[in-house]
């Protein structure tokens, strides 16, 4: 798949729909000007813009790498909307996310993932399993495999939970060499026979550049929240040298999950 310069739409919110109750931060289904579908990642939700930060950077990796994930916009609403909603919760979480927020394009009639039932092939099986150490990504389990089945083909959705030093405020170097102990729960581990290859191709797309590009996608009004202490610049600058550091380190999670898949 030929990867191009990313850019994201903007749209307005001009519906919501419905809540996505699945999820602990109430994603939800709104209507955009576009007249399309959209799930709704709020900005005042739990973990904040921070989980917005991790969907849009994982994310936009992950279309890099050629995997498939629904499109990631911008979503800006007015949060005069939860006058209509009848849902409390609902109402003050509209209200905690005027502005802008993301959203992907919502993939009607998916059918959510299931590893007894859809086949993957190794390949691919290796390229998501990579991803998800590259990034941290704990969410991929048999109880939450975070991946749709959409005309016959596998999507990736919810990043949200990757990148997770940024909320530990732990020393980001440290963190970005440490293998991935948590891929021993990976649900497509057992089918990941590739991963050496996998790593050798995807090193050669993430480079400093394409890195930089995508960080660079990052509103700076997501980096200025509450309790910031590097600016902008240096807070993008920590994740480009995070996910730099962590790809020139690859062999460190590669021999993590092969381990683990010894295991499974």
């Amino acid at each position: 798949m030929r990867y191009s310069e990313p850019e994201l739409r903007t749209v307005d919110v001009t519906r919501y729909v419905t809540p996505l109750r699945e999820g602990g931060s109430l994603p939800a289904i709104v209507e955009a000007d576009d007249d399309f579908l959209y799930v709704l990642k709020f900005r005042g939700a739990g973990q904040g813009v921070k989980a917005l930060i991790a969907e849009l950077i994982s994310g936009e990796i992950a279309r890099a790498l050629g995997l498939r994930v629904p499109e990631i916009v911008f979503a800006i609403l007015d949060p005069v909307m939860a006058r209509t909603e009848p849902d409390e919760e609902i109402q003050d979480l509209l209200r905690a996310s005027g502005g802008l927020n993301l959203a992907l394009h919502y993939l009607s009639r998916a059918i959510t993932f299931d590893a007894l039932v859809n086949p993957v092939d190794p390949k691919l099986a290796s390229q998501i399993v990579w991803l998800d150490c590259f990034i941290t990504n704990v969410d991929r389990t048999a109880r939450n495999t975070n991946m749709l089945i959409w005309h016959k083909e596998l999507w990736l959705i919810d990043h949200g939970a990757s990148l997770y030093f940024h909320h530990s405020g732990q020393n980001w170097e440290e963190q970005a060499t440490k293998p991935f102990a948590a891929v021993k729960d990976h649900v497509l581990l057992s089918k990941a026979s590739e991963l050496e290859t996998v790593d050798a191709e995807f090193r050669q797309i993430l480079t400093p550049e394409r890195i930089a590009s995508i960080v660079a996608l990052v509103p700076d009004e997501w980096l200025t929240h509450e309790g910031a202490t590097e600016s902008t610049q240096d807070q993008r600058l920590i994740y480009t040298r995070f996910l730099e550091t962590r790809i020139a380190h690859s062999e460190l999670f590669v021999k993590e999950a092969q381990n683990a898949k010894t295991l499974v």
